[in-house]
């Protein structure tokens, strides 16, 4: 198990934080693993607004804890899944944080964090920050399949490579290599700052729920069916602050200001 030393997951008000995803505190078992990334990803929206207004205060467990747990907000991948990799060690667990590939058949960079749960003798892929995508953890076993939500999910191995698969794509890739601070530190500081980035230019807004997945992208609100039924519309700067809360996010009227600017 991860230090507390390096990760600082004291940081952590694990009983506010259960409080947040509405859960008890259990022993580790696979069940409450199940339980407990559920409730995070339906109450903990995934979100780049701090990146978009230029506001964000970084990703240290203490600045993650008092935005994602104090104010209620969402986050991205560092936010979502440090804070989750940190209440999961301060319940038990054993913990791996990792870097991923999200959409490998592209030639993007290796800075999703993704996180492997160790418990009941298994491991599990349980990605919280994963653009509310994977509601379930993942059995890291090769060919395994996981209905996520009502779209189905398989999980292949081949030389120590593990690539998860929505339908027929590839949406994420990783090996079992340990993370530090220090690489997510550098992953946040391109994802946060960087022009080429799909995090700075745009909102990424998304949830998910069984049966619908939600997507605020730029001005686009994407609503999606398993049986890829759904729409798009878009929204405009005065349905901007309705269609936020309705995602689970509230901003403080100076925050929804400065955002219809760059809106």
């Amino acid at each position: 198990m991860t230090t507390e030393g390096e990760w600082g997951i004291g940081a952590v008000d694990l009983d506010a934080y259960l409080a947040r995803v509405g859960q008890p505190r259990r022993a580790p078992s696979e069940s409450a693993l199940t339980d407990l990334t559920r409730a995070h990803v339906a109450a903990v929206p995934f979100e780049n607004v701090d990146v978009v207004l230029g506001q964000h205060q970084g990703i240290s467990l203490d600045v993650v804890s008092a935005k994602l747990v104090g104010r209620r907000r969402g986050g991205y991948c560092y936010e979502q899944s440090g804070l989750f990799a940190a209440v999961l060690e301060r319940l038990g667990y054993t913990v791996h944080r990792l870097s991923a590939r999200v959409q490998p058949r592209r030639p993007g960079p290796y800075t999703h964090m993704t996180v492997v749960v160790d418990v009941d003798g298994r491991s599990f892929l349980a990605d919280v920050g994963f653009g509310a995508g994977i509601i379930d953890p993942m059995p890291l076993a090769d060919g395994r399949e996981v209905d996520q939500a009502g779209w189905l999910h398989r999980i292949e191995e081949n030389d120590g490579w593990w690539t998860l698969q929505k339908g027929d794509e590839d949406i994420l890739e990783f090996r079992l290599n340990e993370m530090h601070p220090i690489d997510y530190e550098v992953y946040h500081h391109y994802t946060s700052t960087h022009p080429k980035s799909p995090f700075t230019g745009r909102l990424v807004i998304m949830t998910i729920e069984p049966g619908v997945s939600r997507k605020l992208l730029g001005r686009e609100l994407t609503v999606e069916k398993p049986d890829g039924g759904g729409e798009t519309t878009t929204v405009a700067p005065d349905e901007l602050d309705a269609t936020l809360k309705d995602l689970g996010i509230e901003l403080t009227a100076d925050e929804l200001e400065r955002l219809k600017l760059v809106y």
